[in-house]
């Protein structure tokens, strides 16, 4: 992590372990806070005796993995614009780390336990302990294998080669636990391990797609949305990651501002590179059609940030004709 915020003017102190140890007094039991997908987290008494503390913003409805598959009394009644809300939400968050902010992040850990519900149910994406800061000129970052098996992309679980995409995979992979209201990875005792991706490639084999929708909407949702939204999350999850699209056309796509392209029903493009060569030349054409439209609007999306997250309700919109720039203001 020193490696990457070299050169950037932060307000940053090192410690040695030594200090460290003293001011957990050795990792005791007592000053442990917690524990998340990067280690543990103690509490560390400064030796000038000041406390400081982060405030971060309440987030009264919890995890979206609590709301989703939790126990039957923490779960939310979540129909399905509520749903829709959700992922073109996160969508839009990782829009923003990927491409909008001045820092270029990978957050390497998109799962429904990081995501965040407020009071309203906008989605903050959350726990950026695993993060990584992200050079233009890089095409990749090879780094050591970190995260959440089952929302992992396979080119970073296997080689550790990562880049943007590989947020986009597990996007994918929680758009899919969104539409069906169940987990990736669920293991319950005496039942087969289920996976819910595999799942969804049979069903589309079958073309039986509709038969993952979560049957706690029973009827009530709109199905050609429905199915946009399981399209755009089966492209996010392809094989190849140079198929898989960029997150501001995920954000046009769930909004109906770009067509989600038919090769994306043909599984033979996982390993077809003429194929995966296409997608990208139609996802460039449709950026470079959304940047000329902002621009001429002149509108600056690298301004500060100062939100503890990126979120549904405060990142500006990638598509300025979607209608949403009035929610900012």
């Amino acid at each position: 992590m020193g490696q990457d915020l070299k050169g950037l003017d932060l307000q940053t102190g090192l410690f040695t372990l030594r200090q460290i140890r003293a001011a957990t007094n050795n990792f005791d039991v007592s000053n442990k806070v917690g524990e998340g997908g990067f280690g543990s987290v103690y509490k560390g008494l400064l030796s000038d005796g000041n406390q400081l503390l982060l405030v971060y913003e309440y987030m009264e409805n919890n995890s979206l993995a609590r709301a989703l598959f939790g126990s039957e009394e923490c779960q939310l009644k979540l129909d399905w614009t509520t749903r829709h809300k959700i992922c073109v939400g996160i969508a839009r968050g990782l829009a923003y780390l990927h491409e909008e902010s001045r820092l270029k992040i990978v957050h390497r850990d998109i799962k429904a336990t990081n995501v965040l519900l407020d009071k309203y149910l906008n989605p903050k994406i959350s726990d950026f302990g695993l993060a990584k800061l992200d050079e233009e000129d890089n095409t990749h970052i090879s780094t050591r294998i970190a995260g959440t098996y089952g929302y992992m992309a396979p080119e970073y679980a296997m080689r550790g080669y990562l880049t943007d995409k590989a947020d986009v995979y597990s996007f994918g992979v929680v758009t899919l636990e969104i539409v069906s209201g169940r987990s990736n990875t669920s293991h319950r005792p005496k039942e087969e391990p289920f996976n819910l991706l595999d799942w969804a490639h049979l069903l589309k084999e079958e073309g039986n797609l509709i038969k993952l929708v979560d049957p706690r909407l029973g009827s009530d949702y709109n199905k050609e949305e429905v199915m946009v939204v399981i399209h755009v999350a089966l492209l996010c999850t392809n094989v190849s990651s140079a198929a898989r699209p960029t997150m501001s056309s995920v954000v046009s796509m769930l909004e109906g501002n770009i067509i989600v392209p038919d090769l994306v029903s043909d599984m033979s493009l996982l390993h077809d590179e003429m194929k995966a060569k296409e997608l990208q030349k139609y996802y460039q054409i449709n950026e470079e059609i959304n940047m000329s439209e902002s621009s001429r609007r002149t509108m600056s999306t690298d301004g500060p940030w100062t939100a503890t997250s990126s979120s549904a309700a405060d990142l500006y919109p990638i598509n300025p004709e979607s209608g949403l720039l009035e929610n900012r203001f």
